[in-house]
C-alpha cells in the first residue's frame, strides 16, 4: 500500500471522530478546547477536518475534557480486544447524602456510602455520586438514578450541574442557563418551573454531571 494512503476503515474512523467532536463541542471553539486539553489548535483542527487521527493520549485528554468515554470520541475503543488485560484497578467513589453546612463537599460526614468503580473510562478530577430524587430532570435523569459528578465550581451553559442551595442540605440536579448576569436552573421536565438564583434563592455549583446510571 502506498505510504499515507488510508484504508476505508481509517477514513471511516476519521469521519466518526470528526462527527463526534463536533457534537461534543456544543459551540466551544477549538481554541477553548486547546486551552483546556493542551492539544495544539493546529492538531485539533486536523481531527475536526478529518485530516489526521488522534493517538491514544489525545483521545484520553479529549474524553476527560468532555467527560465521556474514549469510545464516544474514537469508535475503535468500543471494540473488544482479546489482547487487553482484565481490569484490576478500582476506586471507591463516595455517594453523598446530606451535605453539612460549611464542610468540604467530600467530608466523611457527607458520605452515605461508597461505590466501587473500575478506574478505566472514568473522567479525571474529584468524583462523587448523587442519587437523583424526584421527576424534575426526567426523561434525562430518572428518579433514583445514580449520577456521577465531577467536582468543579462552574459548568458551561446548557450542562447539568449539581446545585446546593444555601438553606438546604441536599444537592439538586438542574441544567444551567445564563441570561446576562442571571443564572437560571432549568428542569428538563416541563411540568416543573425554572428557579432563578438570586438573593432569595442563593446557591452554588458543586460539580458537573458526567454520567447517569439507571436501574431497569
Amino acid at each position: 500500500m502506498p505510504r499515507n494512503k488510508l484504508s476505508p476503515l481509517d477514513i471511516k474512523v476519521r469521519e466518526d471522530i470528526s462527527t463526534n467532536l463536533k457534537r461534543l463541542a456544543h459551540g466551544r471553539t477549538q481554541q477553548q478546547i486547546s486551552d483546556e486539553t493542551g492539544i495544539p489548535v493546529s492538531t485539533l483542527s486536523g481531527y475536526f477536518a478529518k485530516r489526521s487521527t488522534p493517538n491514544a493520549g489525545a483521545v484520553q485528554k479529549l474524553a476527560d475534557y468532555f467527560g465521556v468515554n474514549k469510545s464516544d470520541i474514537d469508535p475503535r475503543y468500543g471494540h473488544v480486544s482479546h489482547n487487553l488485560e482484565p481490569v484490576t484497578h478500582t476506586i471507591k467513589i463516595p455517594l453523598l447524602g446530606t451535605i453539612a453546612c460549611g464542610d468540604p463537599i467530600l467530608a466523611q460526614e457527607n458520605v452515605a456510602e461508597y461505590i466501587v468503580e473500575p478506574t478505566n473510562n472514568l473522567p479525571s478530577g474529584k468524583l462523587f455520586y448523587l442519587r437523583a430524587k424526584g421527576q424534575s430532570m426526567e426523561p434525562t435523569i430518572k428518579d433514583g438514578s445514580l449520577v456521577l459528578i465531577r467536582q468543579q465550581p462552574d459548568v458551561e451553559d446548557g450542562e447539568i450541574a449539581a446545585i446546593l442551595f444555601v438553606d438546604d442540605d441536599e444537592a439538586t440536579l438542574k441544567r444551567i442557563k445564563r441570561a446576562g448576569p442571571t443564572v437560571i436552573l432549568m428542569p428538563d421536565n416541563r411540568k416543573y418551573e425554572p428557579i432563578v438564583v438570586d438573593q432569595d434563592h442563593p446557591a452554588r455549583i458543586l460539580g458537573k454531571a458526567v454520567r447517569v446510571t439507571t436501574n431497569l
